[in-house]
């Protein structure tokens, strides 16, 4: 039978070779996201030594039967008279001597010596090896070599780290030495082979105050305590629903993930109260009634299915058009793989999915495991320490000063960073994007607070906070800085309703800050796994501001200030003659007064002060009347104007 391979897979398919000619004795990796087609090329390299080989012997090890039974299928269903069999309890077959064995790795790792000689093993969901020699993997793969030193080892993942931390490829411990052929969600997106993901705002929070962690991710036992609560699962299947039916994009298949057993028997039952169809399968359930639900899902005869922690891989039902996390997770590999269920199309390619009514994936993130981890396209991999070596330093996504990884605020701007354990206080799924390429997100600002940060031997500023639910968001503005940052805050001055004439200090600016139009809502993007501000939506004059950690000065004082140190610094500019004393008309808004500025005698009209013949002893502020406040500013300081 022919087969056509689509580029990125023919590509794939031929990376082994060439590898191993260089280097013999590598362990490549191959990484396809889910719907990449990844038992095809499978297939297709198996298919493809043997031509080259007749003689060849393959093993292709995974963990669970679906994938066993999936990765056979594919193979005939393009080569029917390939001489493979199965070598699996689960499925009741023991076909220790076929050319091509498709096995489980439980079934086979001390049935190594009745395999016998092997010249390549093939391990799918290569990111759940463990490092450990001692483990199931590491038992057989010793066994074989020790009947074949030669053996070549070849792995497929979606997701090239471990469940706990770090890249597949690192750590002296590894077993995989190189990743040969790499292809992105967002590129399979942009090539119509997948379909895009779209996450929305919830309102339900997950409190995971007080679970603990172990083996890198957090403890099922507490976690599942922690989540599974009436009132949460309550509100959470309320809005799946709410979302599932909503007119813009009616969705017919959902998939939850959830915490364990319990929790996903009550989910299920709250979404049949709600006039669904819904089954669950866990590790409990029986293989025939299983079989028989992923069937009857697959299908369509069932709207919705919650699992617990069974469906995060070989799982194949391409009408998923809704996940729903109510499973937090630390593992970063665990997450891709749980929204890696939604993205494949209906058909060949989108826009057959397109016509068999699927154009894109909702997400609901109840669970924040996209900021924990970032863009599903995008994540970022936790790397495992080794207690040696240089200190760990990390960007601040704000200045992009690198630090020492453990402070938990940046020296040069203020900018806090998460913590864990702040991290895993009430987590609250939002507008988050879950692809970096997913349009910018607007979020409700429910308070809008202004802070001062003076930074040690440096120039000072001001950081905005927004407020929205659970998750704040942060942008620095820079009154007294000089070039371009000064710049951006005389446009966002003007933007927030400040007018053109933006204040030069930071005092000037929070006396100033009850003028400035309400924020009613920001824009976010992801920028890796943080989130820029890219855009405001601006009201009226915003009663709610809170400029925290300054005393306020009269505004008097504060015009008086600010229209004093304009005078002062015309003063200083070569070839500029001042103006005479002008009048500032005070606003109908403010009491009917005049305030006349007194200008010095160097800003006189008709005197032009060199700079070189002011008297800069004494501070600027002693010549005012009453005084600012106790800072000494010379006129030859950097005064931004």
């Amino acid at each position: 039978m022919s087969l056509t391979l689509r580029q990125y897979q023919r590509a794939a398919a031929d990376s082994p070779y060439p590898y191993w000619e260089k280097k013999p004795e590598g362990n490549p990796l191959i990484v396809l996201p889910t719907g990449g087609g990844k038992s095809l090329v499978l297939g297709t390299i198996t298919q493809e030594f043997i031509e080259i080989e007749p003689t060849t012997r393959i093993v292709m090890a995974t963990h669970i039967a679906e994938l066993i039974e999936q990765n056979y299928a594919e193979l005939l269903g393009f080569w029917p008279w390939a001489p493979a069999g199965i070598y699996s309890a689960s499925l009741g077959r023991r076909e220790a001597h076929a050319q091509i064995v498709f096995g489980g790795i439980a079934s086979m790792f001390r049935n190594a010596e009745k395999i016998g000689h092997v010249d390549v093993l093939i391990i799918d969901e290569a990111h759940l090896v463990p490092p450990d020699e001692a483990a199931m993997y590491g038992k057989f793969i010793k066994a074989l070599r020790a009947i074949n030193p030669k053996m070549l080892i070849l792995g497929l993942t979606a997701t090239p780290y471990r469940i706990d931390s770090g890249l597949l490829t690192e750590g002296d411990d590894a077993l995989f030495t190189d990743i040969i052929y790499e292809i992105t969600i967002k590129e399979l997106i942009d090539l119509g082979f997948l379909v895009p993901l779209t996450s929305k705002a919830t309102a339900t929070q997950l409190d995971l105050k007080g679970v603990g962690r172990s083996g890198g991710d957090f403890k099922p036992t507490a976690l599942q305590k922690a989540v599974d609560k009436h009132p949460i699962t309550c509100a959470a299947v309320d809005e799946i629903v709410a979302y599932a039916q909503s007119n813009e994009t009616p969705r017919r298949s959902w998939l939850v993930f959830c915490t364990g057993v319990d929790h996903a028997v009550h989910v299920r039952d709250e979404i049949r109260l709600r006039g669904f169809s819904c089954e669950t399968i866990t590790g409990e359930t029986p293989k025939g009634e299983r079989s028989r639900i992923v069937e009857d899902f697959k299908a369509g005869k069932i709207t919705a299915l919650t699992n617990a922690n069974v469906l995060t891989t070989g799982f194949n039902a391409p009408r998923v058009d809704l996940l729903a996390m109510l499973r937090p997770t630390e593992s970063t590999a665990l997450y891709v793989q749980m929204v890696g269920r939604g993205t494949r199309c209906m058909g060949k390619d989108i826009h057959e999915s397109i016509r068999n009514g699927k154009s894109d994936c909702l997400v609901l993130d109840f669970a924040g495991n996209v900021r924990r981890h970032g863009p599903v396209d995008r994540v970022t991999v936790r790397k495992p320490g080794k207690g040696q070596g240089e200190a760990p330093v990390k960007e601040c996504p704000q200045c992009h000063s690198l630090i020492f990884a453990g402070l938990s605020e940046c020296p040069d701007c203020g900018h806090k960073f998460e913590r864990d354990v702040e991290k895993n206080i009430k987590q609250t799924a939002d507008a988050v994007p879950i692809l970096s390429s997913s349009k910018p997100n607007w979020v409700t600002v429910k308070r809008r607070t202004f802070y001062r940060h003076d930074k040690p031997g440096g120039t000072p500023s001001i950081r905005v906070e927004y407020i929205c639910g659970f998750v704040s968001h942060k942008e620095w503005i820079c009154p007294e800085h000089k070039g371009y940052a000064r710049v951006l805050f005389e446009k966002w001055w003007k933007k927030h309703g400040g007018g053109d004439d933006a204040p030069l200090s930071i005092d000037a600016t929070f006396g100033l800050l009850k003028d400035l139009k309400q924020c009613a809502e920001i824009m976010i993007k992801a920028n890796g796994k943080h989130w820029e501000i890219v855009g405001h939506k601006l009201t009226d004059a915003d009663p709610s501001i809170e400029p925290l950690g300054f005393v306020q000065p009269s505004r008097e004082t504060v015009l008086r200030r600010h229209d004093e140190m304009v005078a002062a610094r015309k003063a200083t500019m070569p070839g500029v003659t001042p103006a005479a004393p002008v009048a500032r008309v005070v606003p109908p808004w403010e009491k009917p007064t005049t305030i006349t500025v007194s200008a010095p005698k160097a800003t006189m009209p008709g005197f032009v002060a060199p700079r070189a013949k002011l008297d800069t002893s004494k501070p600027w502020n002693a010549q005012i009347t009453p005084p600012i406040n106790s800072r000494n500013l010379d006129l030859d300081d950097d005064i931004p104007f």
